[in-house]
This record gives C-alpha cells, sequence and structure tokens, in this order.
C-alpha cells in the first residue's frame, strides 16, 4: 500500500511542483553552475542509486557527509533550499524510479562505514530509503550513526499508514531540521 501511495504521492508532486523545478533551477544555475545535484547512495538490500537533489554547495564540494562540511560551504540559496528542505524534491523521481520512498531512513554515502555496520545491525537495508522519516524530524542525523540507526529500527518496527502520514505531515510543516553543517 505505501509503495502505492509513495508512486502517486511522487507523481501528482512532480506534476504540480514543476515550476518550483524550474524556478529553483535557473536559480541554481547561476548560483553554482550546476543546479542539480546526483550522488551514489546506499539503497534497499544495500544496492546503489542516485540520489537526486538540488545542489546547496559548489561542484567542487567534497563528496563526504554533510556533518563534515563546513558551513561555509553552503551557498546563500543552499542555505534557504536546506531550512526549507526544498534541495529534497527532486528525490520525488527517486520515489518514482522505486529507489526510495516517501518515508524511509536517509540514504547514506558508501563511505559512511559506522552508519552502514549499525544499520546492518538492525536490518535497516530491508527496506527502501526514504526522503523524510522519524530520525529526521526528531533532529537526528548522521553525525550519531549508532543513535540513527537505532531511530532508523524504531521507525521500521512501528511505521503504519498513519505513521506514514504523521512523518509527511511534521517534515512539510517544518519539523526537524535537517543534516547539521
Amino acid at each position: 500500500m505505501i509503495r502505492v501511495l509513495d508512486f502517486i504521492f511522487a507523481l501528482v508532486g512532480l506534476l504540480f511542483l514543476w515550476p518550483v523545478f524550474l524556478i529553483i533551477c535557473l536559480v541554481g544555475y547561476f548560483d553554482t553552475g550546476s543546479p542539480i545535484f546526483f550522488q551514489k547512495r546506499v539503497g534497499r538490500h544495500q544496492r546503489p542509486f542516485i540520489l537526486i537533489k538540488f545542489r546547496t554547495m559548489p561542484v567542487e564540494t567534497a563528496s563526504v557527509a554533510t556533518h563534515l562540511v563546513g558551513a561555509s560551504s553552503v551557498t546563500k540559496l543552499g542555505s534557504f533550499l536546506r531550512k526549507t528542505k526544498l534541495d529534497e524534491l527532486p528525490q520525488l523521481i527517486n520515489v518514482l524510479k522505486g529507489e526510495m520512498s516517501l518515508v524511509g531512513p536517509r540514504p547514506c554515502l558508501f563511505n559512511q562505514n559506522e552508519l552502514i555496520e549499525a544499520r546492518q545491525e538492525k536490518s535497516v537495508f530491508d527496506v527502501r530509503p526514504g526522503i523524510t522519516g522519524l530520525a529526521q524530524i526528531n533532529e537526528i542525523d548522521m553525525s550519531t550513526p549508532e543513535l540513527l540507526a537505532e531511530w532508523d529500527e524504531k521507525m521500521i518496527l512501528t511505521l503504519s499508514l498513519k505513521n506514514y502520514f504523521v512523518y509527511i505531515v511534521q517534515t512539510v510543516v517544518g519539523k526537524g531540521s535537517g543534516d547539521r553543517v
């Protein structure tokens, strides 16, 4: 049921939000020269997939976890996109393709070994990664791998249709601050 909802909401979101995508792409082009960001991430069953986001840092920024990058690396537009969570919108394409869910554990990088180990122990990779989830709305990010894996497991074990909608609504209304920089 959740996969069907993911597909419908992602499709509707892309159809209705294309003007927002266009504006962000145009402004982003003048901000960084490359408004769309592609990065290989760890997906369901630890299979790689390419995550799509709006770029919030210069093109030459190292491909590491956000909490390992200095705050000065985030552009002015990037700061706005992160604060409003608009940088995540292109991930609706990943949801549509079945690589992600709207709700699930945030996909990590393949070089985040501590987090990968902690998630393996808790079977977190048995589900699709998500755009938002319990950890995100409670401001738990990838800088605390063990804690994040615990909250991911808790979310997976308690995920219901009701919680699915609760996490989405709480994200849309601004609960949680996203990854620390």
